[in-house]
């Protein structure tokens, strides 16, 4: 009796670890895939920041450093050399990668917040540190956007730091608001320069992500006026 019911069970069992180990295989293919999909789309990411940093602009006056994300890159256009950096004054360095921000697990791509990269972008110098971002941070908390912004302040140092907030981008709207909130209150804390873009009315690419050219103007003619206005307070002797 005992035997006839084990070899009943049998073929079901075997089935079973057939159907189990088919799993493991597909979640286990899955899994690669997508761990390779990821690593593909980072170095594309890098590879495009470091496009980005080799087209600097030259000019009169004080050193701009800009770190950011895909804005600062021109993530989408067809000229990612016209992202809206391009519209500031004088010598101008791009910083940018895709996808990060002020918290560290913005990005999935490792350790390349706005933080982790200061140093590197800083290097060379610079009289004014233009951050922005903040659309990538839009699923971390307050606390993971302080720990960030604050070991960003020390990587600036005394250099003068001017924030650029989110703007109310369609996909990220519902938390733009509170981002926006969080930074400000942290760079009046840090006694930063803020500039909420929290009321820019910009055109955004099908994505609802990422601005059109046009956009890219006016984003970079706004933080633009405030650049003037750091620079000329901060700056007083253009050196």
């Amino acid at each position: 009796m005992v035997i006839r019911g084990i070899a009943v069970r049998t073929p079901l069992f075997a089935t079973l670890v057939v159907v189990l180990l088919a799993t493991l295989a597909v979640t286990f293919q899955l899994t690669v895939g997508a761990q390779g999909a990821g690593a593909e789309r980072c170095e594309r990411f890098a590879q495009a920041a470091s496009a980005r940093a080799e087209r600097d602009t030259s000019g009169e006056g004080p050193r701009v450093v800009v770190i950011g994300d895909s804005y600062s890159v021109g993530l989408r256009l067809d000229h990612p050399d016209r992202s809206w950096p391009s519209r500031l004054p004088g010598p101008v360095h791009v910083a940018g990668f895709s996808g990060s921000g002020f918290s560290a697990r913005a990005s999935a791509c490792g350790r390349v917040s706005f933080a982790d990269r200061a140093p590197h972008a800083l290097k060379r110098g610079a009289d004014l540190v233009v951050v922005q971002g903040g659309l990538n941070d839009h699923d971390r908390t307050a606390a993971e956007i302080g720990a960030g912004f604050r070991a960003l302040v020390r990587a600036v140092g005394d250099r003068s730091l001017l924030v650029v907030g989110p703007p109310p981008a369609p996909v990220r709207g519902s938390e733009v608001g509170r981002v926006d909130a969080v930074l400000a209150a942290l760079a009046a804390r840090h006694g930063a320069t803020y500039l909420s873009m929290v009321e820019a009315d910009l055109p955004y690419l099908d994505d609802g992500l990422h601005l059109t050219s046009e956009g890219h103007r006016e984003f970079g003619d706004l933080v633009n006026e405030s650049v003037l206005q750091v620079i000329e307070v901060q700056v007083p002797d253009g050196s």
